[in-house]
Parts: C-alpha cells; sequence; structure tokens
C-alpha cells in the first residue's frame, strides 16, 4: 500500500485543500445538533423568536457554506483521483515495457490488463471516495461520540462503549473482505482471459464450429467469478444488520435515560435531543461502513496486485560494465558453447551451441519443430540470457553492449507477423519513427510489397485493421519485414517470415536484402531458402548436428539430403553423391 501511496505526493497540497473542504462540511454537520439544541432551549421552550430566527439563521449560513465546499471539494477529489490513476497507469505501463521475456512469463496478459484498468480503476475510485465522503464517516462516529460526552457524559457514555464493538467488527471484516475481493481480481483475470483468446481466435472458432464449446467455457469462468463477487459482498453486507443492531439498541438506551433524566429535571430537552440526533447521525454513517468496508477491501486486494507488477525485478538490464557505443555494428555473431533453458524449466532447448556468422553473410537455420531454432534467435538481441556459454558480437561479449544500442541495430521479423491499428506508412515507421517517406517506400520496394501497397484505395494512408486483418498472410509477412529493413539493420533475423511467399517473390526478396549490407539469419523450413544462403545450420534436439552449404550438406549429412529429397524428389541429384 505505501507504493501506492507514493503516487499521491505531487497532489499532497490539493489533497490537504480537499481534505479541509471536507472537515468544513463535517464540521458543520456536527454543529448543527448544537444549534438544534440551542433553537429549542433557548427558543421553543422559553418561547423566544428571536432566538430560534438568529439561530436558525446561523444554521442556514453555515449549511450554505458546506455546500459550496462540498462542490469544491468534489472538483478538487475528482481532478487528483484521474492524475493519480493516470500516473500509476503510465508507470505500470512502463514497468511492462521493461520486462524481460522471462519477467513477462511471471503474469498472464490478461491479469497486466485486468491490473492495468480494472484493479487501478478500484484505486483511483477509492482514493476519490476517501477524499469526497468515505472519511466523513468514521470522522463522524468519531466527533460526533466526543460532542455528545460533551453535552452530556451520562447520556453520551452509551455511544462510547458501542464504539469498540463496532471497531472490532469492521477490522475483522476488513481482513477478511481483503482476502475474498483478491481472489475475485483473479477470478475476473480468468474471464478477461478467456474473452481475449476468443476475440483473437473467433475465425478458427467458427472455421472448427467451436462456439458451443467456447460459451460453457466464458459462461464457466463468469459465473466463478459471479459466485466469489457474491460471497464476497455477502460477507460485507453481513457487517451492517450487526452495526444497525447494536445503535439503535444504544439509542433507545439513550431515550429512555434521557427521559427519565429530563423528568427530574437533570438534563435540558434540548440535550436529550442533541445526543439522540448524534447517535441518528452515527448510526447513518454506520450505514455507509459496508460500502465503505468494500471499497478499501478491494483497494487493498487491488493494490496488492498493482505493486506486484510495480515490484517485480527486471531481470535483463545493462550489466554494470555495459559500454557506451557510439559506431555502429558490422554484424559479425558467435556462439561459444551456448546452452540456454527457459526459466522454470529443467528441459535445455539449446545444448552447447556454437557457430560464427561473419558480417554480411546469409544464414539459414533448419530443423524441426521444437529443435531451438526460435529461441537461438531471441539470445542474440537479448530477449533472453544463455544460461551457460558465452554469444558475441563484433568479437565482444553480448552483454558488454548497452542493450538500446544492440538492439537498435537489428531487424526482428517473428514468426507470427504482427501488425497495428493504424496505416500502412505508420506500421513500416514502427520500426524506426523518424523515417522519411522516401525510407518507408524504399523499404516497402525491397520486401517485395509496395506494388501491393500501391494498389490499396489510399495506398500508403490505407488503415489496417488489428492484427492487419484485412490482409492475407504474405502481405503481414512482407509489410513485418518492411518494417524491419525500414531500420536499416547490421543484423537481420527472420523468424520463419517467408512461410507465406513463393518461391519467385521470396528470391526477389533475398536478393532485395543484400543492398542493406547485413548479417541475415533466417529461419526456414524450405530448402529453396537454404540454396540461395551462404551457409546453413542444421538444428536437432537443440544442437547443431551440421553446419555448410547446401553442396556440402547434401554430401555429408543424411538428414539434410532426406530433407530436400522430400521437397524437391529424387530425381535432381546425380548418383554419384555419397551419404556418410
Amino acid at each position: 500500500m505505501k507504493k501506492i501511496l507514493a503516487f499521491t505526493k505531487p497532489y499532497r497540497f490539493l489533497i490537504i485543500f480537499a481534505l479541509f473542504l471536507m472537515f468544513v462540511e463535517l464540521a458543520v454537520e456536527l454543529v448543527q445538533p448544537l444549534l438544534m439544541a440551542k433553537i429549542i432551549d433557548d427558543g421553543i421552550v422559553a418561547k423566544d423568536f428571536n432566538m430560534v430566527l438568529k439561530w436558525g439563521g446561523i444554521m442556514l449560513g453555515i449549511s450554505l457554506l458546506a455546500f459550496i465546499s462540498g462542490i469544491i471539494n468534489s472538483f478538487y477529489a475528482s481532478h487528483i483521483s484521474q492524475n493519480f490513476g493516470y500516473d500509476i497507469r503510465k508507470k505500470l505501463f512502463e514497468k511492462v515495457q521493461s520486462f524481460s521475456f522471462t519477467n513477462l512469463g511471471r503474469f498472464e496478459t490478461s491479469s497486466l490488463i485486468t491490473r492495468m484498468t480494472n484493479d487501478v480503476t478500484q484505486i483511483q475510485t477509492t482514493l476519490f471516495m476517501s477524499l469526497r465522503i468515505m472519511l466523513r464517516a468514521p470522522l463522524t462516529v468519531i466527533f460526533g461520540i466526543a460532542l455528545a460526552l460533551i453535552v452530556n457524559f451520562q447520556l453520551g457514555i452509551f455511544l462510547a462503549v458501542a464504539l469498540p464493538l463496532l471497531l472490532v467488527c469492521m477490522k475483522w471484516i476488513m481482513k477478511k473482505g481483503g482476502l475474498l475481493f483478491r481472489t475475485v481480481q483473479g477470478k475476473l483475470d480468468r474471464v478477461n482471459g478467456v474473452m481475449q483468446e476468443n476475440l483473437t481466435s473467433m475465425r478458427l472458432i467458427k472455421a472448427f464450429l467451436r462456439k458451443d464449446y467456447e460459451v460453457n467455457r466464458f459462461t464457466k469462468a463468469a459465473n466463478e467469478l459471479t459466485k466469489g463477487t457474491a460471497s464476497a459482498f455477502r460477507t460485507i453486507e453481513m457487517t451492517m444488520p450487526i452495526m444497525l443492531l447494536v445503535m439503535n439498541v444504544t439509542i433507545l438506551v439513550v431515550l429512555w435515560k434521557g427521559s427519565l433524566q429530563v423528568s427530574n429535571s437533570e438534563v435540558k430537552i434540548g440535550e436529550v435531543v442533541a445526543v439522540v440526533n448524534y447517535a441518528l447521525r452515527i448510526t447513518s454513517s454506520l450505514s455507509m461502513f459496508s460500502f465503505i468496508i468494500m471499497f478499501f477491501s478491494r483497494a487493498k486486494a487491488s493494490s496488492k496486485r498493482v505493486t506486484e507488477v510495480l515490484e517485480t525485478d527486471v531481470d535483463l538490464i545493462d550489466s554494470a560494465d555495459a559500454e557506451e557505443e557510439k559506431s555502429a555494428l558490422e554484424g559479425k555473431i558467435e556462439f561459444q558453447e551456448a546452452s540456454f533453458k527457459y526459466p522454470n524449466s529443467e528441459a535445455e532447448v539449446l545444448k552447447n551451441v556454437s557457430f560464427t556468422v561473419h558480417s554480411g553473410e546469409t544464414i539459414a537455420i533448419l530443423g524441426a519443430t521444437g529443435s531451438g531454432k526460435s529461441s537461438l534467435f531471441q539470445l542474440i538481441p537479448r530477449l533472453y540470457e544463455a544460461n551457460s556459454g558465452s554469444i558475441f558480437i563484433d568479437d565482444q561479449e553480448i552483454k558488454k553492449y548497452k542493450l538500446e544500442h544492440l538492439r537498435k541495430q537489428i531487424g526482428l521479423v517473428p514468426q507470427e507477423a504482427m501488425l497495428f491499428s493504424g496505416s500502412v506508412q505508420s506500421n513500416i515507421m514502427w520500426g524506426k519513427e523518424d523515417a522519411t517517406m522516401d525510407e518507408v517506400i524504399f523499404a516497402a520496394k525491397n520486401a517485395q510489397i509496395h506494388e501491393t501497397i500501391m494498389a490499396l484505395p489510399q495506398q500508403y494512408d490505407s488503415i489496417l485493421g488489428q492484427k492487419g486483418i484485412n490482409l492475407s498472410g504474405g502481405q503481414k509477412q512482407r509489410l513485418s519485414i518492411a518494417r524491419a529493413l525500414v531500420r536499416n539493420p547490421k543484423i537481420l533475423l527472420l523468424d520463419d517470415s517467408t512461410s507465406a511467399l513463393d518461391l519467385k517473390t521470396e528470391a526477389k526478396l533475398l536478393e532485395a536484402i543484400k543492398k542493406y549490407n547485413c548479417t541475415t539469419l533466417i529461419i526456414t523450413q524450405k530448402i529453396s531458402t537454404a540454396m540461395q544462403a551462404d551457409k546453413t545450420l542444421l538444428l536437432e534436439d537443440g544442437m547443431i548436428i551440421a553446419e555448410g552449404t547446401h553442396e556440402e550438406l547434401m554430401k555429408t549429412t543424411k538428414l539434410y539430403r532426406k530433407i530436400t529429397e522430400s521437397q524437391f524428389g529424387k530425381e535432381m541429384f546425380t548418383h554419384d553423391q555419397t551419404v556418410n
């Protein structure tokens, strides 16, 4: 909670002013029973109408003051809470952006979305309500009892005795409520997760006729959320009957004792009315306590979830001896006995991998699914760290480079083409935000997507749907490649990102990439691609089992020859080729 409260520091003076206005409202509310006692004793009982007008006018004046204070308080409470929520969301988003892949693996995407939206909203709303009305309820109870004791100690003591019972009940229910609402937020994560999966996979769901199955899955998650929320609300609401019972019994005792004292002329009628008035105001405030407890319980649970993200240690940062690099990379890559396994997994996906790629070379990487190809790619821009061994860029260990300097010179095209809502131009410029239009067009031409773009209604200004839904698979891949090329990278990583391209288009693309004088690594399943590379690495079970040119591998590697034969047939090979 301290971590969250720290976000209020920039607004501390505004908070003090808003609280001052709330105290003005509270003071008016607490003074009114005293003025009412004056009206009764000095005016009505004494039959002095001037006193009624005098004290009544004062009540009207301070009520107007409280009204104005309330309006101004609402404005500042809203201003503070909205900016407070904005600051937390921004910090959360920045924190998530700094996460390594390992950090991201700790949180489901749906959970991060819930934390940045629903959880922050809960905290933000609680701050607003605290500045506006929440603090008034407990303060009304405390000061109401104090003033009741001052007006008449014998009557006020009954209210004071009831307070400890109410505090014990409140403490228990807030602790219980915090645990329950944290569970509820977890169930909300699950609902959001199911919705996210369905909305992003709608075409697949329709193609496989899985509508009913997915509806049932969503219904189950939604029912669990409903039951959890209802259970939490029931637990919170059960406090109200207990509190109201205690206060109503206390009021009856005050009225009984007060009537006896009035009969014996031990107390004025106005004093009894004032104490009863305080008791009623306290009871009214207690009716808000279930509402207050609910909000604070949810805010407490949400604060823990938000703090959990903010306090996560980013495990992949610039090393202490990382050097400031001004010059561009040349692009030489060297792996020395590098091994890697994913966090919370015992299985090594890369085992003692060693190879060298010289600057400007094009390397094809082949292997079956799960052989470690994409994992190898992720080590080059340090999205993950190798568990053992070393990786060098331009003969310098990769950890010696600052992450920003390293990644700025790497163009990565992932296996799944990921585009963003916006124009074609903005999607390409996403790779380099200060790119000129000439650079954008040059990259598009080399990615073999320029002609397709020019055929669109708005050409480069054409708007793409979410994830480029209005483009084909091949068009998405080529646009993703253009986004990487516009960076003019020194290292280009193509993770099976030409799979949807025909051989002719792919050949043109690979030829165009040579204009960039960059080191290119291509994960592919196509032997035709490997044939155009300077060298091919063949991976199996996380190990490099062979490397060389197409001709060399054909002569020396049985697995490579089998893959080639499966794609081209045996007739293309001469009979004198031997296989080890």
